[in-house]
């Protein structure tokens, strides 16, 4: 189905109808979105999956998904969901998670999802870190050992003492293009 005339048109018709209402979704996604949808049509329907494109509506489709994304965004600031707790930029710990994207990329052999959840594990670590130490009512939450986000970026300072180069764009990328590795746009 994906490499159909009529499936490439659905998902630029669609990714244009959502753009238009100002909304930004991976392309991927939405090809995800139409391919299920007209899988179903046509076997609701006991048609052939070509047949079902006569009820597609790209605009329809773009209305629906703006709408989810709008309802998905409105209860998440309602409930205070969706905001990642992130240390602030300049940070020491922050700065180490960065440094170690090229080094992890070489060592995953480029498996980029791996890299990928270990910086987002790692950020929502430090963040938190960051962020209880000043949250009234987290006391009783940290165990035995706490954790002093003072002492920790004093220590990580001490590992680490050049730290400004992994938040210059420059340098982080040639680390990374020194890994063997690139992140390159399609």
């Amino acid at each position: 189905m994906r490499n159909t005339k009529d499936f490439k048109e659905a998902v630029a018709g669609t990714l244009a109808e959502l753009a238009r209402r100002g909304v930004t979704v991976r392309p991927g996604a939405v090809a995800d979105v139409i391919e299920t949808n007209m899988t179903t049509v046509a076997a609701r329907l006991g048609i052939q999956q070509r047949s079902a494109w006569r009820y597609f509506d790209a605009a329809a489709l773009a209305e629906t998904i703006a709408q989810q994304n709008k309802e998905f965004e409105e209860a998440s600031a309602n409930s205070g969901v969706g905001v990642a707790p992130m240390p602030p930029v300049n940070n020491p710990e922050l700065a180490i998670i960065l440094g170690g994207v090229p080094d992890s990329l070489a060592q995953t052999g480029g498996d980029l999802y791996a890299v990928i959840v270990n910086v987002a594990v790692n950020a929502w670590m430090a963040g938190h870190i960051h962020g209880e130490d000043g949250c009234e009512g987290c006391e009783g939450s940290r165990g035995p050992s706490g954790h002093d986000w003072n002492d920790r970026m004093k220590q990580i300072i001490a590992m680490s003492p050049d730290i400004t180069q992994w938040f210059d764009r420059d340098r982080w990328n040639a680390a990374l293009h020194d890994s063997g590795f690139s992140v390159e746009r399609r």
